[in-house]
């Protein structure tokens, strides 16, 4: 299946790369990962686009900016960060967008900077990787404290969604993993610590003050999904501190989506689905991690995402690109030539997207475009 958007995709700059060694440098394949991960041009859009990849929200590596104990440091490696996944979205913007790196160690700087990639570099959002370590090793800093408060009405303001990415606990609080150091990372502790944070940010009345925030949880949803209808039914009996003014699972399926990253399974995507709809589910491959190939070999070949879907989901995202229309107006800000399209050729193209008639091409073709005969020209472009 072609024109298949990633959410959850990931780079690295010298500063945050070796404190992901412990994710893959024992895997044997240090030295290969280090290419793939610092790679913003040929390697991954050829992988890109042989898995049919059209267009990857890239982000920092994890822990990135969160295990960063200096505030100072911290804000300068997150600039850093974002200025070079802005220069890769400037030099392919048909296929990369940028999600931010925050310096979460002090709430305005991240606000800052969170504005700073929404409004000047045109990001789509942010990601958090997991607590924020500050001053000092032993520290562990989540968002749903009073403190963090300011920083998420700048992300309701901004109207942008957040997604929460694992990382590992740090040694001092993880007792119960001591002889197992397996169980710290991606084969459970990265749920669990995901999990247990957005459950935090769920059970803090957070999204009492600001009804419109989006999380983004990986994974297939961090085992949340599987769990929400237990969590209701035993906090009937005791509500234990909770301060949410709607059951957690109602706060759950409002704000929360969830994405395929790194969890290629077919029971468990069924499970998803059931629970949260087609609507609040992603494809994802968690690159370099994992394989783009695998990641969307399994979803081109899952029987549980009808065919129908696919295409309603392929239909949808060319919408919203045709949706991008470069209008007179707009140049100044965007720096492309505006076009005038007359309104019933507007009308007529999005009446043959809707109906199937331009299915054929891909969805790159729709973006800056006035109307179909533009939208096929520029896919004829594209296909060289």
């Amino acid at each position: 299946m072609k024109g298949k958007i990633a959410f959850e995709e990931h780079m690295a700059i010298k500063e945050t790369l070796q404190a992901t060694k412990s994710f893959a440098g024992e895997s044997g394949r240090w030295d290969d990962f280090t290419s793939q991960i610092l790679d913003m041009g040929a390697r991954r859009l050829e992988n890109m686009d042989a898995t049919g990849i059209e267009f990857a929200l890239q982000s920092l590596n994890a822990p990135g900016i969160q295990g960063i104990l200096d505030t100072d440091e911290a804000i300068a490696v997150a600039q850093k960060g974002n200025d070079t996944i802005a220069d890769a979205v400037v030099r392919h913007p048909d296929r990369y967008g940028g999600l931010a790196a925050l310096p979460m160690q002090e709430p305005d700087a991240a606000s800052a900077e969170l504005t700073r990639c929404v409004k000047e570099l045109g990001f789509k959002g942010a990601m958090l990787n997991g607590f924020t370590q500050k001053d000092v090793p032993d520290s562990a800093i989540y968002y749903d404290i009073p403190e963090y408060r300011t920083f998420w009405a700048t992300v309701s303001e901004l109207d942008v969604p957040v997604y929460l990415h694992p990382r590992m606990q740090i040694p001092a609080r993880a007792q119960s993993y001591e002889g197992h150091p397996w169980l710290m990372s991606a084969p459970w502790g990265f749920a669990v610590e995901t999990s247990i944070h957005a459950l935090r940010l769920c059970g803090s009345g957070l999204f009492d003050d600001y009804p419109n925030l989006k999380i983004v949880i990986g994974h297939l949803g961090e085992f949340i999904p599987h769990s929400l209808w237990r969590i209701d039914a035993r906090m009937r009996f005791s509500s234990r501190g909770y301060r949410g003014t709607r059951p957690l699972g109602e706060i759950f399926l409002d704000h929360f989506y969830v994405t395929t990253s790194g969890f290629f399974n077919d029971p468990a995507l069924r499970n998803t689905l059931e629970v949260l709809g087609t609507d609040r589910l992603f494809f994802s491959a968690d690159y370099p991690f994992e394989t783009m190939q695998d990641a969307a070999e399994w979803y081109d070949d899952t029987p549980i995402v009808s065919e129908e879907d696919r295409i309603t989901v392929s239909r949808a995202r060319k919408v919203q690109r045709f949706l991008s229309q470069p209008m007179n107006v707009a140049e100044v800000f965007t720096g492309l030539p505006g076009v005038t399209t007359p309104v019933e050729e507007t009308v007529d193209s999005f009446a043959a997207l809707v109906d199937g008639e331009l299915d054929d091409l891909p969805e790159q073709a729709f973006l800056n475009v006035g109307g179909a005969e533009d939208a096929r020209r520029k896919a004829r472009e594209l296909q060289g």
